[in-house]
C-alpha cells in the first residue's frame, strides 16, 4: 500500500499483517493493524485530521489561527503535524507525565508546549483541561479540538479504521482489541460494527488506575492509556469485554511484541498484547482476532524499553523469562 500525493494531510490505509510468532501456540489467527506507520507515528493521525478538517470546513478555524488541546503525547504530535502543514499555530497542554520524546517531536513541528505542574488534587487530566479553558479565554478566536467529546473523534475510526480492518480481514473477524483513553477509537469501531450487523466482539483494553468503565483512580506513570476523568465519549461505549492492565504488564507486552514480531510499539499496544495473553486461552481455536498497533515505540525508548526506568518507576527488574510468561498464558 502506498500513500497518495496528498498524504501530507491525509492518513493512509495502514497494513493489516498476520502475526505468526507472538502467540503461535494459541491456535488463533492473529492480525495487527500497523497504525504506528502513520506519518505522525500513531493512529491519532486519523483523529487529528478529522478534528482539524471539521473546524476548517465550519469556518471556526482559519489558516493562521490557533488550536489548543490537552494531550499526553500522540494526539499532540499528530495535531502539531496537521497544524504545521495547514499554517495553524498549535499549543499542546501537557502534564509532568507527558512523554519527553513526544514533547521534543511536537516542538520540532513548531508547537508550543504548555506544562501544567502538580495539580493540588493530583488529577492531571482535569488540570490540563482547565488550562485549555484559560488559554481559550486569553486568545480570542482560538479553538480546542476537544478530543474527549467531539464526535469527529470516533467518526475518523468509523469512516476509516474499522472498514479498513474488515476489508483487509476479508469481512470475517471474531474479536478486535482496542486500547482506550478518550474512547474515540473504540466508539467509532463500535458504531461501524453495529450499523453493519457484524459479529465482531470489541475488547476495551484499559490501564489499571483508570476511571473508564467503572474503574478506580490510581497513579499511572505511562501516558496514552486510560483516563483520570470520564470522557464524554465514553458514556456511549459498550464494549463486550473490558481488561485493565498494570503498567509492568504493558512493558512486558511491548517487549514481547518487539522480540517475537519485530514490531516496536508503545505502551498502549503493550497493554493489548498483555490482554491477549489473558484472553486467548478461552478463545476457540481458529478464531480470527485483530488489534491496533496504536503507536510507535520510539518515543518510549527512555521508559518502556529502558531497564533502569522500569526498575526505578515500576519497581521490577525484568528478566528474559518474563516475556515468555505471556506466551505460556496464551497457550494454556
Amino acid at each position: 500500500m502506498t500513500m497518495q500525493a496528498t498524504g501530507a494531510l491525509t492518513p493512509f490505509n495502514s497494513p493489516l499483517v498476520k502475526l505468526e510468532r507472538l502467540f503461535e501456540s494459541s491456535g488463533v489467527e492473529l492480525f495487527a493493524k500497523l497504525d504506528s506507520l502513520q506519518l505522525s507515528g500513531s493512529t491519532k493521525e486519523r483523529t487529528a485530521e478529522s478534528l482539524i478538517t471539521a473546524f476548517l470546513e465550519s469556518g471556526e478555524l482559519e489558516p493562521g489561527g490557533m488550536v489548543v488541546e490537552s494531550t499526553s503525547g500522540n494526539l499532540g504530535i499528530s495535531l502539531a503535524r496537521q497544524c504545521v502543514v495547514r499554517g495553524i499555530r498549535f499549543v499542546a497542554v501537557v502534564d509532568e507525565n507527558a512523554n519527553k520524546s513526544a514533547l521534543q517531536i511536537m516542538r520540532a513541528y513548531g508547537a508550543t508546549v504548555d506544562l501544567v505542574r502538580d495539580p493540588p488534587d493530583g488529577n492531571r487530566l482535569a488540570a490540563r483541561r482547565q488550562r485549555v479553558a484559560q488559554l481559550l479565554n486569553e486568545n480570542p478566536g482560538a479553538v480546542t479540538t476537544n478530543q474527549y467529546g467531539s464526535l469527529r473523534n470516533p467518526e475518523a475510526h468509523y469512516s476509516s479504521t474499522m472498514p479498513e480492518i474488515m476489508e483487509a480481514a476479508g469481512g470475517e473477524l471474531d474479536m478486535l482489541f482496542v486500547a482506550t483513553s478518550t474512547t474515540g477509537t473504540i466508539l467509532g469501531c463500535q458504531k461501524y460494527v453495529r450499523e453493519h450487523d457484524l459479529a465482531t466482539k470489541l475488547v476495551a483494553v484499559d490501564a489499571a488506575g483508570s476511571v473508564l468503565f467503572g474503574g478506580e483512580a490510581a497513579e499511572r506513570r505511562l501516558p496514552g492509556l486510560g483516563a483520570g476523568i470520564i470522557p464524554e465519549l465514553s458514556l456511549q461505549v459498550q464494549p463486550d469485554q473490558v481488561l485493565r492492565i498494570p503498567e509492568i504488564e504493558m512493558v512486558r507486552g511491548c517487549r514481547l511484541l518487539a522480540r517475537r514480531e519485530g514490531i516496536l510499539a508503545g505502551a498502549s499496544t503493550g497493554a493489548i498484547v498483555a490482554a491477549l495473553g489473558q484472553v486467548l486461552p478461552d478463545v476457540p481455536r481458529g478464531s480470527r482476532v485483530a488489534f491496533l498497533v496504536h503507536d510507535s515505540g520510539v518515543p518510549y525508548l527512555h521508559t518502556v524499553y529502558n531497564d533502569q526506568w522500569v526498575e526505578e518507576n515500576l519497581g521490577e527488574v525484568l528478566e528474559p523469562a518474563d516475556f515468555h510468561e505471556l506466551e505460556d498464558d496464551a497457550a494454556r
